[in-house]
């Protein structure tokens, strides 16, 4: 039997201009951490506008980098609990 111990809420952000899209993305997990992520897209002068376009790159980015910085916490909590140092995981 399968039990839902815990649930996540990702927060994403957004600074745009007429070229750029900042993105910021915060996950609060169940330890009391933060991690951030952050990501940024540029349009070039003869593309057409489309601010969702930019958000979407912008806001994959954020959550890339959130990703990644989830796998390093994970790895190191592997360590501290085993005492070794493990394998590094990739995605």
């Amino acid at each position: 039997m399968m039990k839902t111990a815990v649930g996540w809420h990702v927060e994403l952000e957004f600074k745009e201009d007429d070229q750029h899209t900042k993105a910021a993305a915060l996950v609060r997990l169940p330890d009391g951490s933060e991690i951030r992520g952050h990501g940024r897209a540029s349009r070039f002068r003869t593309d057409a506008n489309q601010p969702r376009v930019g958000e979407e790159i912008a806001g994959a980015r954020a959550l890339n980098e959130l990703a990644m910085q989830l796998l390093d916490k994970a790895h190191e909590e592997i360590d501290q609990a085993s005492g070794r140092t493990s394998q590094p995981i990739h995605i």
